[in-house]
């Protein structure tokens, strides 16, 4: 069947993408989001989520939007919108709830709502089904259908794209799923895996990132141990990936909005139904405490460099949740110069991607210019942007004083081409 138009629900990181592909194969599509400075941004081209704030055409079949009744004119619903959790590492549904309210508001019988955002299974069909059921006085799976496809995107990585990973999809019975497949299958060249149902496709996704989250647990906690043994993590991983069933994983600082936040998804659920988990929840614990890892470590070699730590000045590099972005939500890296505070030290930290105006509001913590860390007496080099990396070595030294120490999280450069006077340690 030929949609009326669909609308996008959400307009961030996931959204944006979603909707720009969909406007390239759709006669219609229409992008709402509740931020107006960023729907006014995207109807002119900007993007504020890209690192360089790059500009893209805007296609006459894609138009912004923050007006609900907008939303009127569509006959398919997507929902993007974020799930975190809470204070206390509970689901937060209220962004999903809201989408859900909206919709309940304008839609019509025969539409369809499909929703990208990840959820512990269940929640599709016996959360959100309900709310728009509520709302809008429709019957779903009867006057409206519902649909589930989890998104998958990797911001800052361009080689898996929207378009080069193969997409789930799943509806409430064969009918859906085939107009679910319908919508994306023109616009995801990889092509389409059918679930077998809703909560299949919604367990599927809050597997992908459990799995990876404890593989990096794994080697975070391989790292703790070949740090006591004095072996180099990065060379016992070069080692190991020589054999072709290793699989290589590093270790490093977990955040974002999808490894760090999911697994607190299915554990609610787990736990809701009897059965309490501990592998995953041992892994999270364990990637949580990396940062405070990270600042034990930098204090203890300045330590040992001697003239106590009491106002040393410690410069970070990064404090977005990865590199290449500009998305800073949940990362550990503001921890990281809390505890560097604590330990009272004089913490300094840059990152040309992050909005220095939205962090500080966040977190507190002012960003500072690369001239700003000149001079410090430790350098963390937490987030290994490649405007860091991409930067003549002489000159990403040049930060640190002789003696000094530099603290590279990730294992992003060549400890044989840090220079004498300095100290290196990394995961």
């Amino acid at each position: 069947m030929t949609e009326k138009s669909i609308a996008v629900i959400g307009v961030g990181y996931v959204g944006l993408p979603l909707a720009q592909a969909l406007a390239g194969a759709h006669s219609d599509v229409i992008a709402f989001d509740t931020d107006t400075a960023r729907v006014e941004g995207l109807s002119a081209g900007m993007d504020r989520n890209e690192p360089e704030e790059g500009g893209f055409e805007v296609p006459a079949s894609l138009s912004f939007t923050t007006e609900v009744s907008d939303l009127a004119a569509a006959s398919v619903y997507i929902v993007t919108v974020p799930t975190p959790i809470d204070g206390d590492q509970r689901p937060d549904l209220r962004p999903l709830q809201a989408a859900c309210g909206t919709i309940g508001g304008v839609i019509s019988k025969g539409d369809l709502v499909i929703f990208e955002s990840t959820v512990y299974p269940g929640v599709t069909e016996e959360v959100c089904g309900p709310l728009i059921s509520e709302h809008s006085g429709l019957k779903a799976g009867t006057d409206f259908t519902l649909g589930y496809s989890p998104e998958r995107i990797n911001p800052g990585d361009t080689v898996h794209t929207f378009a080069t990973m193969m997409k789930i999809v799943a509806g409430q019975d064969a009918q859906t799923l085939d107009r679910v497949a319908a919508i994306y299958d023109p616009v995801v060249p990889a092509g389409l895996h059918r679930a077998t149902s809703i909560k299949v496709a919604e367990a599927a996704k809050v597997t992908e990132n459990i799995q990876r989250d404890l593989n990096i647990a794994l080697m975070n906690e391989l790292a703790l141990i070949f740090e006591r043994i004095g072996v180099r993590t990065a060379d016992v991983i070069d080692a190991a990936a020589t054999k072709w069933n290793f699989q290589r994983f590093t270790p490093g600082l977990v955040g974002g909005h999808c490894i760090g936040v999911d697994p607190y998804y299915l554990i609610s659920r787990a736990e809701a139904l009897g059965y309490y988990p501990e592998v995953i929840r041992a892994a999270r614990r364990l990637n949580s405490s990396m940062s405070q890892h990270v600042a034990q470590r930098a204090v203890q070699m300045l330590v040992h460099l001697g003239n106590g730590v009491a106002g040393r000045k410690v410069g970070v590099l990064g404090v977005t949740f990865k590199e290449d972005v500009t998305d800073f939500r949940n990362s550990q890296v503001p921890e990281i110069i809390r505890q560097l505070h604590d330990f009272g030290l004089a913490p300094v930290a840059h990152d040309p991607h992050a909005d220095v105006d939205r962090f500080r509001e966040e977190y507190g913590i002012e960003l500072r210019s690369w001239e700003d860390l000149v001079g410090v007496d430790v350098l963390v080099l937490a987030v290994p942007h490649h405007a860091f990396l991409g930067r003549p070595r002489d000159e990403l030294f040049a930060l640190a004083r002789r003696p000094g120490v530099i603290i590279d999280v990730r294992s992003a450069l060549n400890p044989a081409e840090v220079p004498e006077g300095i100290n290196y340690w990394s995961l």
